[in-house]
């Protein structure tokens, strides 16, 4: 399967899609069902844990995928978009950028606020614990937080949210340099199957989705005067570095 070009396919952002971002060892391009799903999807088989922590998946089929999450969560709601992420380290014989290493996305994204969130992250098992998350995250905080001037859309805050237990997704945020905001307590109702990211709390009697366990829910933020005063510095440390030990996310939302 070779690259073609994105603009065919109407990504539906609330801000300016580019058509590639790019550190020296990460491309991330948004995300065309025809030429990424099916990578995703047979990686995704091969690693079903990657949804652990996601309140949707896993997937048993290609249209699953594409239909339930790529189409219905991601492209109809047009504060979403998913990337693709690509190892630029790495040959790959389906891809000129580099090999297939996953999805990221802004979520959440509010133009009225000059807000985004960085959700969605999944880094498949084969390139956790490299440079690829690091180097993924701070790809989008640079884009979001760059002023205009400098090739970003200028915005004022990057949010993230994670389950309180996903220790993993907590610990790359604070690697990246976010602030801990708040813990929201029974943040949300996780669907059935998603059990493993409980809050370790049970449900009162008579609560009407007595099988729905709970969720609660880490924020943290970087904001433009975070950036400004010293925290991109430290992004671009971060993701230079060679041998990095940060912990991948297997899954944020």
């Amino acid at each position: 399967m070779a690259d073609t070009p994105y603009e065919p396919y109407d990504v539906n952002f609330c801000y300016t899609a580019p058509p590639t971002l790019e550190s020296d060892r990460v491309k991330l391009v948004p995300f065309i069902p025809s030429i990424h799903a099916k990578q995703l999807f047979d990686q995704c088989q091969q690693f079903p844990e990657i949804f652990t922590w996601l309140p949707f998946g896993p997937f048993t089929t290609l249209a699953g995928l594409e239909i339930g999450f790529i189409e219905d969560t991601i492209r109809k709601d047009d504060k979403r978009l998913l990337f693709a992420i690509f190892d630029k380290t790495k040959a790959s014989a389906e891809y000129s950028g580099g090999a297939f290493a996953g999805a990221i996305a802004y979520i959440n994204s509010s133009p009225a606020a000059f807000a985004t969130e960085i959700g969605c992250v999944m880094i498949l098992p084969p390139f956790q614990r490299t440079h690829v998350a690091s180097n993924a995250v701070g790809i989008l905080l640079k884009y979001a937080l760059d002023l205009p001037s400098e090739g970003g859309l200028g915005l004022r805050r990057v949010f993230w949210q994670a389950n309180k237990f996903n220790k993993p997704s907590v610990w790359l945020a604070d690697r990246m340099g976010f602030h801990h905001e708040a813990i929201l307590r029974w943040d949300r109702a996780l669907s059935k199957g998603k059990d493993e990211a409980w809050n370790g709390k049970v449900v009162r009697e008579g609560d009407p989705l007595p099988h729905s366990v709970g969720r609660d829910t880490t924020i943290l933020s970087l904001c433009w005067d975070d950036w400004e005063a010293g925290r991109k510095g430290h992004v671009e440390t971060v993701m230079n570095r060679v041998n990095s030990l940060i912990w991948t996310v297997l899954i944020i939302l």
